[in-house]
């Protein structure tokens, strides 16, 4: 298997295990100021961010502003639970060369954008926009006082596990 697959699996199973812990109530809780978003909200957005990839068409252009948007993930832990699921399993059986050409069309704030891309870019890319996703997660967590214990959780690979002053 691709060492990005793998690595969005790994990232990926950590929402399996946080829906796992939380109630509906939990998922759909948007009461963290200052953006009032709930974690349901942003595991459905991780999900379709990966939804928009596997409708990649014919031309190899996949519209990341086509998401499908179910609410019933935000709000029901079993939605998200099998959105989750059907996502991973797209994802083992995913057959793709890293090196592919695409086009993506992404909104960057100023209408849709057409930009170049590699397929293993993108994935890539989903893979650290989840865990930027899971870092949010975490602070709305923290404020709900709900425990969920992955010391790793929202943090990139990368990211020092102790303060370090080289610049």
């Amino acid at each position: 298997m691709n060492i990005i697959i793998e690595s969005s699996l790994k990232t990926l199973q950590k929402a399996d295990l946080l829906l796992n812990k939380l109630s509906d109530d939990d998922l759909c809780n948007a009461s963290v100021s200052p953006y009032y978003s709930s974690i349901g909200s942003h595991v459905r957005h991780i999900l379709d961010f990966y939804d928009c990839i596997f409708n990649k068409n014919e031309d190899n252009i996949i519209d990341l502003t086509a998401r499908c948007r179910n609410l019933d993930v935000e709000t029901q832990c079993n939605s998200a639970s099998n959105y989750l699921n059907i996502t991973m399993e797209k994802l083992k059986s995913l057959d793709f060369n890293a090196d592919t050409k695409i086009v993506v069309i992404d909104d960057l704030g100023l209408g849709k954008a057409e930009i170049a891309y590699t397929f293993g870019a993108l994935l890539s890319q989903a893979n650290s926009h989840t865990i930027h996703h899971y870092a949010i997660i975490s602070y709305i967590l923290d404020r709900l006082e709900i425990q969920f214990e992955d010391g790793d959780f929202g943090y990139n690979p990368t990211t020092p596990k102790t303060a370090s002053n080289k610049c």
